[in-house]
C-alpha cells in the first residue's frame, strides 16, 4: 500500500470537483475567496485535497458559483469520505474484543458476501487457533493488550454461524500464498487447512484458490470484503477504509470477477490446499 491513505484520494477528487465547479462560474480563486469571506489560500487549499471543507464551506462555495442545486450531493461526498478511513487507535478505542462482534447486523442483512484475501486466511474461514496467533501479531504491532487475545478470538468464532446458510451466500478468492504464510506454527496451520478443505464442502459456500505461478491477468492486491454491491471494506496495516460510492463498488466487483477467472475451485481448489501442506510440511 502507498503512504497514501485512500480517503486522502477521495478528498483530492472532491477538491477536483469544486475546482471545476468555480471554473465553470468563471470565477478566479481570489474572486471566490472574497465571496466567501475566506483568505485566498483557503481556495487552494481545498482544490488540492490538503484541506477538507467543511459542510458550511461546501454550502459558501456552491452558492457563491450560483450551482446550490449540487450541495446535497456534494455534502453526501463529503461525509462519506470522512467515514472512509479509520486508523487503528480510532478502530481498537473500545478493544478487539467488542469489535469482533460490531458488524454481525451487516452480516446478517446481507445477501452475497465476496472476500479476496491475499496474506492470511479470511476471518469467517479461521480456527481459532489461527485466530489467537494472528491476534497476538496484531496486538504486538498496535499496542493492544494480548490479555484480549483470547476472548477476541472466541467472538471473531460467532461469524461462522452464517456459514452454509444461504443467509448470506459466500465467494471466497484466496491467493495461494495466503495458504502458505505460517500463522502459528505447523500444528495450527495443519488444523486450518484441514478446515479449509471442510468449508469448501458446504453449501452457499464457494472457495477459489489462484495457484502460484499462474500467468496473471491482474496482479495480486490488498485484500477486500464486498457486501453485496452496497458496501467494500479492506483492512491495512494502520487502519480500515470503507466506502460504498457506486463507481468505486463497480470498480471492485470488475477486480473480483478478475481474480475469480484466475481461481480454482472443487478438487482443483482442495489439491492447491494439500500443496500448501506440503510446502510447510517441507519447512
Amino acid at each position: 500500500m502507498s503512504d497514501q491513505q485512500p480517503s486522502e484520494s477521495a478528498r483530492k477528487t472532491l477538491g477536483i470537483q469544486l475546482k471545476e465547479l468555480r471554473l465553470s462560474a468563471d470565477l478566479s480563486g481570489v474572486e471566490l475567496a472574497r465571496r466567501c469571506g475566506w483568505h485566498k489560500t483557503k481556495i487552494s487549499k481545498i482544490e488540492h485535497g490538503t484541506q477538507s471543507p467543511t459542510e458550511v464551506d461546501i454550502r459558501k462555495w456552491a452558492t457563491a458559483c450560483e450551482a446550490a442545486g449540487l450541495i446535497p450531493e456534494l455534502i453526501a461526498v463529503s461525509r462519506e469520505i470522512e467515514q472512509m478511513w479509520t486508523d487503528y487507535r480510532r478502530r481498537h478505542k473500545h478493544g478487539m474484543k467488542r469489535l469482533q462482534l460490531q458488524t454481525m447486523d451487516l452480516y446478517a442483512r446481507s445477501k452475497l458476501i465476496r472476500v479476496y484475501e491475499s496474506l492470511f486466511i479470511p476471518g469467517f474461514l479461521q480456527t481459532v487457533d489461527y485466530t489467537k496467533a494472528q491476534f497476538t501479531i496484531h496486538a504486538r504491532l498496535h499496542g493492544l493488550p494480548l490479555e484480549d487475545v483470547e476472548e477476541a478470538a472466541h467472538n471473531r468464532m460467532a461469524r461462522k454461524r452464517f456459514l452454509g446458510t444461504g443467509a448470506p451466500k459466500f465467494v471466497f478468492l484466496l491467493e495461494a500464498s495466503a495458504l502458505s504464510n505460517n500463522t502459528g506454527g505447523l500444528d495450527v496451520m495443519n488444523d486450518q487447512l484441514t478446515y479449509l478443505e471442510e468449508v469448501s464442502s458446504l453449501p452457499y459456500v464457494s472457495l477459489g484458490i489462484i495457484p502460484q505461478g499462474r500467468v496473471r491477468s491482474l496482479y495480486p492486491g490488498e485484500g477486500f470484503y464486498l457486501f453485496d454491491e452496497n458496501l467494500l471494506k479492506q483492512e491495512f496495516w494502520s487502519g480500515a477504509f470503507q466506502t460504498s460510492r457506486p463507481e468505486n463498488i463497480a470498480y471492485f466487483v470488475r477486480v473480483f470477477t478478475a481474480l475469480r477467472d484466475q481461481a480454482v475451485f472443487g478438487p482443483a481448489a482442495r489439491a492447491e490446499i494439500q500443496a500448501a501442506r506440503s510446502r510447510l510440511q517441507g519447512t
